[in-house]
C-alpha cells in the first residue's frame, strides 16, 4: 500500500489551503464580532467600550454557521481523501477531486458568509463537495472489500 508522490503532493497542497481558509473563518467570525462591538463571553466586553453580550446576531452567527459547517465536512472529507489516495487512483482523477472539493468549500463559504447569495448557490458547493466525500469513501470500502 503506497501513495503515488504526485497524488499525495496535490493533497498536501490543497488541504492546507482549507487549513488556512477554515482558520480565514475565525477572522471572519472576530470581524463581526468587533465590528458589532458583540461578544459571547462578559470577559471579552472590556477590550471595546460599549460592547455588549449577544448571540442572535445574524451575521456573527452566520459567519458562525459557515466555519462549523467547514469543521463538519472537511474533517471527514481529509480523512476520506487519504485513506481513498491508498486506492492508487489516477492523478488526473486525484487532482480533479481535490481541487474540486477545495474549490467547492471556498465558494461555499464566500456564498454563506462574505458576499450573501441567494440558495441553490450555497446548496450547490455544498452538494458537490458532500459528493465527492461520498464518492471517495465508497470507493474506497469497495477496494478494501473486494481485495
Amino acid at each position: 500500500m503506497s501513495i503515488n508522490d504526485e497524488n499525495f503532493r496535490i493533497f498536501a497542497y490543497w488541504s492546507s489551503i482549507l487549513v488556512l481558509k477554515v482558520l480565514g473563518m475565525v477572522v471572519v467570525i472576530g470581524r463581526w464580532r468587533w465590528g458589532k462591538r458583540i461578544f459571547i463571553s462578559p470577559e471579552d466586553t472590556i477590550f471595546l467600550k460599549g460592547s455588549k453580550i449577544g448571540e442572535n446576531d445574524p451575521d456573527v452567527e452566520r459567519a458562525r454557521r459557515a466555519h462549523l459547517n467547514d469543521l463538519e465536512n472537511i474533517f471527514p472529507w481529509a480523512v476520506s481523501t487519504a485513506l481513498w489516495l491508498t486506492t492508487s487512483p489516477s492523478t488526473w482523477l486525484a487532482a480533479l477531486l481535490i481541487k474540486t472539493f477545495a474549490i467547492s468549500r471556498i465558494v461555499h463559504s464566500i456564498v454563506y458568509a462574505v458576499i450573501v447569495i441567494p440558495q441553490p448557490a450555497r446548496f450547490l458547493a455544498f452538494g458537490l463537495g458532500f459528493g465527492i466525500t461520498v464518492y471517495q469513501s465508497v470507493d474506497t470500502f469497495l477496494y478494501y472489500y473486494y481485495t
